[in-house]
């Protein structure tokens, strides 16, 4: 299946609240998206993906909703956003917006009327049970840490949560929930909106027996998440709500399911399966991650990446989903670290030669490139020296459960909380180097990084070497060339620990893509069936250098070779 509008589309993600403020209250907004539109597609991108701008108490920033149908007074008015609906289609770019529907927040009035009585209405649109002999109904792990369950005095019950707390899970067996969940979609589609990104769809269905696990020695509680993640029920409710819902509109469907295997991901979005279009999974994301450490959940370990296994994470879906299903092609979003400071090399006197070559390859994979705000100009983690300066939920959960328990330091915890916390995604974006980066003329809800005085859209984009027009250049060269959007992939040298080599075919075209992923000089011996004389630069991050059996590669080079 090839031709889809969203196979050839370049996405970019917003996290609104730190995009652009319009109205100099610290917050970023929807007119402030509106306000930078043009600067967006320059880039060469063509959708956006735009994360939760519902009304919400914002525990989780804004994945907590409590009204599915208002838009959150900080980012603005439904006014608003049917009038960045109409630009965008002005533009013939389109729109597609997160679809929470693994949770709520405790604030939503279905929750509030769950937790009145056991025989309210709405009480089994959550997921209640009985404690165990005076403790939780089993002794399972939040993602976002402590248990994945609340007591409530009033009813003497326990609801789930496999985030928050304050995010209490929905209970998709119940008929009468999905019913009015279909309706929102509906209402939401009819509005002009062209797709949904469909947050944590893995989750919605769980073992209903709720058997405890073993615990790790150190932990408090099992994280046992196969228990409620990417379990089979949730391909029945998926197939539903396409057929219920999405399949009577043009749109797209791109689910998010973490840990999801090769099979889980064909059985999401493989073309005959009648449920996504594409799946965002996180395999690639943390291969740098360690399993030596027992005192933090194992996002928040890590170790020296080896490269061998991002070649083979980022391959397999290269290769086992060739014309079976369509990939997204991502290196960060909304809650992972700055892929510069993760997979590159955010230094002064590396960080536009690695952000290009990271660039470099993976957008000429197969698949739809997503790309998250502020990756074009090579923005990067920051380090806050205080936790009170972090925002994110998971931060204060971390902390708690370590430093104030006495189980880590505070030097400890904030080393791989500036290394792995959500919030390095999440300062504002850097828009030149007047104060607060010109995000906004007040202070902003989260500090921005300091660096912005040099890592800027001004300063990109007066720059022609810069990453924003490499960024540019690659989309060109992708929206031109079809075999970079459909054509076949195959990995060379698939065990060498510093270099990932590549090639696309489409047709009678190949195209060769060599990159040195590390720092260090490399001498390179070119497999004899991919060297042609008649092989020419199509880009590279450095002055190119002709294609021969022996490279000598400088640090974090990148090329790409038409061979035809």
């Amino acid at each position: 299946m090839i031709g889809k509008w969203w196979q050839e589309a370049v996405f970019y993600q917003i996290y609104p609240r730190s995009f652009k403020d319009s109205n100099d209250d610290g917050i970023g907004d929807i007119r402030g998206i509106i306000e930078k539109l043009d600067y967006i597609k320059s880039l060469g991108v063509t959708a956006l993906w735009v994360c939760p701008f519902y009304q919400s108490p914002m525990d989780d920033q804004g994945y907590d909703i409590s009204d599915f149908y208002k838009i959150s007074k900080d980012y603005g008015s439904l006014e608003d956003l049917f009038q960045l609906i109409n630009e965008l289609h002005e533009r013939k770019m389109r729109l597609i917006i997160d679809l929470v529907l693994n949770h709520t927040s405790d604030e939503h009035p279905w929750f509030i009327e769950s937790k009145r009585s056991k025989d309210n209405k709405y009480r089994d649109y959550y997921i209640w049970q009985q404690g165990n002999n005076g403790k939780p109904p089993s002794n399972w792990e939040s993602f976002f840490g402590g248990s994945v369950w609340e007591y409530d005095k009033k009813t003497d019950e326990y609801y789930m949560h496999i985030f928050s707390q304050k995010m209490p899970d929905l209970n998709w067996n119940n008929k009468e929930m999905r019913r009015d969940m279909f309706n929102m979609m509906k209402w939401w589609l009819d509005k002009g909106i062209d797709g949904f990104r469909v947050d944590a769809v893995s989750h919605l269905n769980k073992n209903w027996d709720f058997p405890n696990r073993p615990i790790p020695k150190g932990r408090e509680y099992s994280p046992c998440y196969d228990e409620f993640s990417n379990r089979l029920g949730v391909h029945e409710r998926i197939k539903e709500m396409t057929e219920e819902v999405f399949s009577n509109y043009d749109i797209v469907t791109v689910g998010e399911a973490g840990g999801a295997s090769i099979v889980d991901t064909i059985n999401y979005c493989g073309y005959h399966r009648n449920e996504f279009n594409m799946l965002i999974t996180f395999d690639h994301c943390w291969l740098d991650v360690s399993d030596d450490i027992t005192y933090v959940p194992e996002k928040w370990t890590y170790k020296k990446l080896h490269l061998p296994d991002l070649k083979k994470s980022l391959s397999k879906y290269q290769v086992s989903l060739y014309n079976k299903a369509w990939n997204t092609l991502f290196w960060s979003n909304h809650d992972q670290p700055r892929v510069l400071s993760h997979y590159g090399n955010d230094s002064d006197a590396f960080r536009l030669l690695s952000a290009k070559m990271l660039a470099t390859v993976l957008y000429f994979m197969r698949g739809t490139p997503f790309i998250y705000q502020g990756e074009e100009i090579g923005m990067t983690n920051v380090y806050f020296s205080n936790i009170s300066d972090y925002r994110d939920v998971e931060v204060f959960t971390l902390y708690r459960e370590t430093v104030l328990k006495n189980i880590a330091s505070k030097e400890d915890i904030l080393d791989r909380v500036h290394k792995r916390s959500r919030d390095n995604a999440r300062t504002p974006m850097q828009w030149d180097d007047t104060a607060y980066a010109g995000f906004s003329k007040v202070k902003p809800w989260i500090k921005v990084n300091p660096n912005y005085i040099d890592i800027n859209v001004k300063n990109n984009l007066n720059n022609m070497d810069s990453l924003y027009y490499y960024y540019q250049k690659i989309f060109k060269i992708r929206q031109d060339t079809k075999a970079f959007i459909y054509g076949k992939y195959a990995l060379y040298l698939e065990d060498d620990p510093n270099i990932f080599m590549y090639t696309r075919t489409y047709k009678n075209e190949c195209y060769l893509i060599i990159v040195n992923f590390f720092k260090h000089y490399i001498h390179l011996q070119v497999p004899n069936q991919l060297v042609n004389e008649n092989a020419f630069i199509i880009i590279s991050n450095y002055e190119g250098q002709r294609l021969n059996t022996k490279l000598y590669l400088r640090p974090y080079e990148a090329i790409v070779y038409c061979l035809n």
